[in-house]
This record gives structure tokens, sequence and C-alpha cells, in this order.
């Protein structure tokens, strides 16, 4: 169905399965996603991290076994709490981590932004999703190199074009456009096809 709506990606289905697979990968071995981009990409963070954190396309109950822990820890609303909280995929976007960004930035250089964050907060069973429509942003670029020494998996997301994050990530998802606007405009269905594919695989009973 998603191809079919959107037959210009058909020619990177290849890329963006092993992109959903690596994701749902590291979230069955407790790994968590980091996203990094800048300007329409860095918006697109946080789009792609609020589908995960709650329900998307699914209702999420919570695991029934999460309200006897409340009520273990004394919570006489237990039922209520769980009632309001939903299922969640572990995911943060660096781009709104704003104290760190900007104290890094004035004190360090701004060019290590997010590799500092993927040095502070990456593990190796984690993502890291690199958003970039020219792939060279070269914030994005270190950060995909910290992101590989620590072993952690890299997906990049980009325009048709090679790119330094083609050279380095495991998987690059290079959508067919290179004008940024719409690159962004074909990175969006690719983004919610991904979080709607995830959200099925651990929510559908």
């Amino acid at each position: 169905m998603f191809f079919r709506d959107f037959p210009k990606l058909k020619a990177i289905e290849n890329d963006i399965n092993a992109a959903l697979n690596a994701i749902i990968e590291a979230y069955e071995n407790n790994g968590k996603l980091l996203c990094c981009g800048n300007g329409g990409s860095c918006a697109d963070c946080e789009h792609i991290v609020g589908e995960l954190m709650k329900g998307f396309m699914l209702q999420r109950k919570t695991d029934a076994s999460f309200s006897e822990k409340l009520k273990n820890a004394g919570c006489e609303d237990a039922e209520y709490i769980c009632d309001n909280l939903q299922g969640a995929l572990p995911a943060l976007s660096l781009t709104g981590q704003s104290a760190v960004l900007s104290a890094f930035a004035n004190d360090v250089n701004s060019d290590f932004v997010y590799a500092q964050m993927v040095y502070g907060y990456g593990n190796e069973n984690d993502i890291l999703l690199c958003l970039s429509t020219s792939g060279n942003s070269k914030n994005v670029v270190y950060a995909a190199k910290v992101a590989k020494a620590k072993g952690m998996t890299t997906i990049a997301m980009t325009g048709a074009n090679e790119s330094k994050l083609s050279e380095i990530c495991d998987v690059t998802i290079k959508v067919p456009e290179t004008e940024t606007y719409k690159v962004q405009e074909l990175h969006l269905p690719v983004y919610h096809y991904l979080c709607q594919e995830i959200e099925k695989h651990f929510y559908t009973d």
C-alpha cells in the first residue's frame, strides 16, 4: 500500500526496509533511537520522536504488570495512571537539547554538538538516525562517525546524491530528489512508514 501511494519510493524499497529491520532489532535488544539534523530536518527529528514515544496509529496500552508495580510503590491511583500512559518506543531528538547544543557550540565547536551527545547518550545497541538533505552536514557527519566508533547502527536519510553520510552509514535512504524542499517532502512519508511499521511490530496482538 505504501509503495503504491508513493511510487517514487519503490526504487529504494530495500533500503527503507533495511532501516526498518535495523530499528526493530535495536528495540528488541533494549536499544533506543537517537536522531539529528538541521533546519527542516531538525523539525523532522522532533516529529519522529513524537510518533515513537506515544501512540501513533494504534492504541498502546501499558504493560499489565506496570499497574502492579505502581500499587507496590504505594500509588492509590495506579489504574488511573495506567489508563493515561501509553506504550513508548524510546527515542530522543538530539536537536531538542538546547542547553547542551548552545553551551557546546559556544564553548567548544558547533560542528561537534551532535557528536558530543552521541558520545554521551549512545550505546552499542542504539540507532543513530541522521537526516540531511545533502548528506554532507558537518555536525551530522561527525555524529555518524562517533556512532560508528561506539558500535551503534547508523541510518541516514538524504537526497539522491552520493554523500559523506552514504559512505559512512550502515543504511542510507536516498530519496529520489535533490532540491532541499523536495527531499524533505519525501522524507516525511518515509519516516511515517517506518514509525507505523515499527509500532505495528510491537503493539499488534
